[in-house]
C-alpha cells in the first residue's frame, strides 16, 4: 500500500459538521466602517456638527433675553409647545434634549475609543518632539473641555430647566430663573468660564471637522481655521454676554 502525501500548502479537507471561522458572515459594513479608526473620525465628525448646530441655535434664542421678560418666556414657551396639538406640550423639546445627551455620549465615546487606537500605534520614537507636543496638547484640551462641557451641560438643565440647582426656580417663567442664577456671582463666574472652555472645544473641533471628513489640504487650511475662529468666537462671546449682562445689570 502506497500512504498518500500530502502536498505542501494544501487545504486542509472540510470535515462535514466542522465550523470553519472563514465561513463566518463578515460583519454589515456599517459596522465594520464604525470599528475602523476612520469610521470613528467621521462618528466623531457628524455628532459634532449636530453638536456644534444645537450650540448656535440655542446661543440665538437665547439673544431674545435682550428683547425682555415678555419676548424671552415667549421664546422658551414655543419650545415647549412644538408641533403641538400633533404631540403632547414638551414631547419634542424632551426629545431634542434626550438627543443632545445622546450624541454627547456618542461624541465622547468616539473619542475614547480613537485615542485609544492612536495611542496603540502611534509611532512615538520617531515622531519630532516639537510635533508630539503639539498633538499631545491638543488632544488633552479637546478631552478635558469635552468632559467638563458634557457635565456643564448637565448642570445647565438641572439649574435652568429642571430647578433643583436653583433655590429661586419658577417653572414657567425663563426669564426670572436666568435672572435668578445669575445674580449669584459664583454662578455667574460659573457660566463664564464653562463657556469659555467650550469656545476653545469649538474652536479645535471646527478646526478639526474637516479633516475627520477627509477634508484635509492646505488650499483649505484658511478657509478651516477662519471658520474655526469665527464661530467659536461668536458663540463664546454670545454666551458670556448673558451672566455678564445680569452681573452688571443690563438685564434685570
Amino acid at each position: 500500500m502506497t500512504q498518500a502525501t500530502e502536498r505542501p500548502g494544501a487545504e486542509a479537507p472540510k470535515v462535514k459538521g466542522h465550523h470553519n471561522p472563514s465561513d463566518a458572515k463578515a460583519k454589515p459594513w456599517p459596522v465594520e466602517f464604525m470599528s475602523t479608526a476612520v469610521g470613528k473620525k467621521w462618528i466623531m465628525a457628524i455628532s459634532g456638527i449636530a453638536l456644534m448646530g444645537f450650540v448656535f441655535a440655542h446661543m440665538f434664542g437665547n439673544l431674545k433675553i435682550y428683547l425682555g421678560p415678555t419676548d424671552y418666556n415667549d421664546y422658551a414657551h414655543s419650545l415647549r409647545t412644538l408641533l403641538h396639538p400633533i404631540f403632547p406640550n414638551g414631547f419634542l423639546l424632551w426629545l431634542m434634549r434626550l438627543g443632545l445627551i445622546a450624541m454627547f455620549l456618542i461624541h465622547i465615546g468616539s473619542a475614547i475609543s480613537l485615542t485609544r487606537m492612536n495611542q496603540t500605534s502611534r509611532p512615538v520614537k520617531y515622531q519630532s518632539q516639537r510635533r508630539y507636543l503639539a498633538a499631545d496638547f491638543a488632544a488633552r484640551t479637546m478631552r478635558w473641555t469635552g468632559w467638563i462641557v458634557f457635565f456643564y451641560l448637565i448642570y445647565h438643565l438641572a439649574d435652568l430647566t429642571w430647578g433643583w440647582a436653583n433655590p429661586d426656580f419658577v417653572y414657567g417663567d425663563a426669564y426670572g430663573n436666568v435672572v435668578a442664577s445669575f445674580e449669584r456671582w459664583y454662578i455667574a463666574l460659573f457660566y463664564i468660564v464653562a463657556n469659555l472652555l467650550l469656545g476653545i472645544h469649538l474652536y479645535h473641533g471646527g478646526w478639526s471637522i474637516f479633516q475627520s471628513l477627509g477634508v484635509n489640504s492646505p488650499r483649505y487650511n484658511g478657509i478651516r481655521r477662519g471658520f474655526a475662529v469665527t464661530f467659536a468666537v461668536i458663540v463664546t462671546i454670545a454666551n458670556v454676554s448673558f451672566p455678564l449682562a445680569v452681573q452688571f445689570g443690563i438685564v434685570s
